[in-house]
């Protein structure tokens, strides 16, 4: 009985875990974490994908992912040309159950329970960015790369890898 009271405890605390918002590159479409995709030179869409944090962290790491762009593409700024933000409820309703029984001569007993692990809504942005080099133009959707790394950086941890030269 006390390994079923162990097992019980374990799948509550699995189901009190949360997907947190890592800073990370997303490894699959539905994974918490950044995205891009090159739609030509200096041109890109740049999507994060959140877990359980606050939509707010979402919109800094995707501005955060579209900097790094910038910088390691040689630009100074980048404007956005086209934003989409989404929330959605979890996407499943995943839970996991446990029980235990007695069954068969001697009558039947069973106990059971089941939590949630879908976790809490999905938020996700996508931007467009034009990238751009020299003086950063004026307006509330153009940023400079490197103020927004070091305003938005330090929260995020530490930086990903360069990408594999071949």
């Amino acid at each position: 009985m006390k390994r079923i009271l162990l097992i019980a405890a374990g799948c509550v605390a699995l189901a009190a875990c949360e997907t947190t918002t890592a800073y990370q590159a997303a490894t699959s479409p539905d994974s918490v974490g950044y995205a891009e995709q090159r739609i030509e030179p200096g041109r890109y869409r740049v999507t994060f994908q959140g877990g359980d944090g606050p939509p707010q962290q979402v919109h800094e790491y995707v501005l955060l992912r579209a900097a790094q762009i910038t910088v390691r593409d040689g630009y100074d700024w980048f404007r956005i040309t086209d934003r989409f933000d989404d929330a959605r409820p979890p996407r499943s309703g995943a839970t996991v159950s446990f029980g235990t029984g007695s069954f068969g001569r001697h009558g039947g007993f069973g106990v059971g329970s089941s939590y949630d692990l879908s976790g809490g809504p999905v938020v996700r942005s996508s931007i467009e960015v034009l990238l751009g080099r020299g003086a950063k133009p004026a307006g509330p959707d153009a940023y400079d790369a490197r103020g927004v790394i070091d305003t938005i950086g330090p929260r995020a941890g530490p930086p990903p890898p360069p990408p594999p030269h071949g």
